[in-house]
């Protein structure tokens, strides 16, 4: 299924201040991806979480195009402007779509920068395709198999993703009121910066495209149902193979759906150089509570030639 014309009003959407970003679609593994792009230089990728969609990208967008970088921030399968199709959303298939991407885009290899879901699905890229990835950056997200672990182990700060394993009810309640279930996420995860209503009203409305809150629950459903299927132990071996590029990794100091302990943890998984830093006094979205800053962290270390310093 695509994703109808009615949607590019809510998801063709400028930058802060008017300036102007070139929309449009690419195929890769069998479906077809809405992209926003700006600037020339190596490909940085940027990979969005639940409930968002590319617009998360908005400030870092033109902070790594004037950087020297080709900045491209893409709708992920079944989100945003992206092919809402009836099944592929294990972490497997959804990473091969993001190397699909970077091939479709004609380039070697990019730089992925993953929030929330899209960093768990950078660190999958990283392990299956490791030559397609130049360079990891990772926010509020632990390695794959730290999050499996600390899922099990704090229930209350993963009370979310157990509510989605329920049929249809899940959907119809992050839609129900033009989706203020989303706003409240987006509200109650952050720090004490939060976001204006507008923002919060962007988010709400690209939930309300038709088969976007269930494609959105879909990779969840997947990471929990699949614990004890042959499918699920596979991948969750398979996510034992060390990240072998330069890995940088974000969190938020009062991130309440993810544990600061928990997602440091991930640089045992990295054998390459590996950089943590935690943003003190932010939440779950660092990159949208102090872009600033958090541009700049990014922007230092994917042009530091030694970034294990």
């Amino acid at each position: 299924m695509t994703a109808p014309d009615s949607t590019a009003s809510v998801v063709r959407l400028a930058l802060p201040g008017g300036q102007e970003v070139t929309h449009r679609d690419v195929a890769a593994n069998g479906a077809r991806f809405h992209i926003a792009e700006l600037g020339d230089g190596p490909l940085v990728l940027l990979l969005h979480g639940f409930p968002q969609f590319w617009w998360t990208w908005r400030h870092q967008l033109p902070a790594l195009a004037d950087a020297g970088f080709r900045a491209v921030a893409m709708d992920l399968r079944g989100v945003g402007g992206s092919d809402r199709t009836p099944r592929g959303y294990d972490p497997a298939n959804l990473a091969l779509d993001i190397t699909g991407v970077i091939r479709s885009l004609g380039e070697p290899d990019a730089a992925l920068v993953g929030h929330d879901l899209g960093g768990y699905l950078a660190w999958t890229a990283a392990v299956m395709r490791p030559k397609l990835v130049r360079r990891l950056a990772v926010s509020s997200m632990p390695h794959p198999r730290r999050w499996r672990a600390a899922m099990l182990a704090d229930v209350r700060r993963s009370s979310h993703v157990w509510s989605f394993q329920r049929p249809w009810l899940p959907e119809r309640r992050l839609t129900a009121d033009d989706a203020a279930l989303v706003g409240r996420m987006l509200r109650d995860w952050s720090g004490p910066g939060l976001p204006e209503d507008e923002t919060v009203e962007v988010y709400r409305r690209a939930m309300g495209i038709p088969s976007t809150a269930h494609c959105s629950i879909e990779p969840y459903r997947w990471m929990v149902r699949s614990m004890a299927r042959p499918d699920g132990i596979l991948f969750n071996r398979r996510m034992k193979l060390p990240v072998r590029v330069p890995t940088l990794h974000l969190h938020g100091s009062l991130d309440p759906v993810m544990r600061t302990r928990s997602a440091a943890g991930s640089g045992e998984y990295v054998e390459a150089p590996y950089r943590w830093r935690l943003f003190d006094g932010l939440g779950h979205w660092p990159h949208e509570e102090d872009p600033a800053a958090f541009s700049a962290e990014l922007i230092n270390w994917l042009k530091d030639p030694e970034p294990d310093r």
